[in-house]
């Protein structure tokens, strides 16, 4: 008989993970700011999800649903990234997609924290923001 948890084989067995993560263990991701705090205090506002800790250089944004935090970190000499891509521009990395239930509201309550639309949009569901320190984001509209 074999261990289930065993991930070193091949095959049919299950995907390889993490020995030491064990249920109930928060993960997150990390995004640099010129001002980690600000930020973490826009996307509590627009989420509704409660800043769990802040310091110098760091705040942390926790879901309330469960382990899963953001987390947004002090970087000297930030630079924002250029969306739409550009030749010798800061490339994004990665960004959000949040799904809403009426597009134009979740734009317009985007704008009134601080976010400005992207200028190039390139889907009609879709509604690509930048935040106040220039990270894309996307608004997902998934109805008719």
């Amino acid at each position: 008989m074999t261990d289930s948890s065993d991930t070193t084989s091949t095959g049919s067995d299950p995907a390889p993970r993490l020995r030491s993560r064990m249920p109930g263990m928060w993960w997150g991701t990390a995004i640099e700011a010129p001002d980690p705090s600000a930020l973490a205090r826009f996307y509590s506002d627009l989420l509704g999800w409660p800043i769990g800790h802040e310091e110098p250089g760091t705040a942390i944004l926790a879901a309330p649903e469960g382990s899963i935090y953001l987390v947004f970190q002090q970087a000297e000499g930030y630079q924002a990234p250029v969306w739409p891509p550009v030749d010798g521009g800061q490339r994004t990395m990665m960004h959000f997609d949040f799904q809403v239930g009426d597009l134009e509201s979740a734009v317009a309550d985007a704008v009134a924290l601080g976010a400005t639309p992207a200028a190039e949009q390139p889907q009609q569901n879709v509604r690509v923001m930048l935040d106040p320190a220039g990270h894309p984001f996307c608004l997902c509209y998934d109805g008719d």
